[in-house]
């Protein structure tokens, strides 16, 4: 996947209504994720992040570990599915495979 707006897209959208909005004039997006209680996250993410697969896949992997921490669920285990998961095509949220 090559464009960095589905690949955000994609990683979040079964669970969260994405939101991506230009910044900053150096080109740095902010990304919003919400459901219907409002705001859970909130990143700003730079032009070199999402220019690049890997770093914008670390980007995405970081929020997927805080969102997992602020439900409660044990980060060892995310950590492990992550890890896991990074060697594979990424898979959305839920699919990690980590109960709440």
């Amino acid at each position: 996947m090559n464009n960095p707006f589905e690949q955000i897209s994609t990683a979040f959208a079964p669970e969260y209504r994405v939101n991506l909005s230009i910044e900053r004039l150096d080109g740095s997006i902010m990304l919003t994720l919400s459901d219907d209680a409002g705001v859970v996250a909130k990143r700003l993410i730079s032009q070199a992040q999402r220019n690049d697969p890997v770093r914008l896949q670390r980007v995405i992997d970081s929020i997927r570990l805080g969102l997992a921490i602020e439900l409660g669920q044990n980060p060892l285990q995310v950590l492990a599915a992550l890890t896991r998961d990074s060697r594979h095509e990424p898979h959305h949220f839920k699919a990690l495979g980590v109960a709440n």
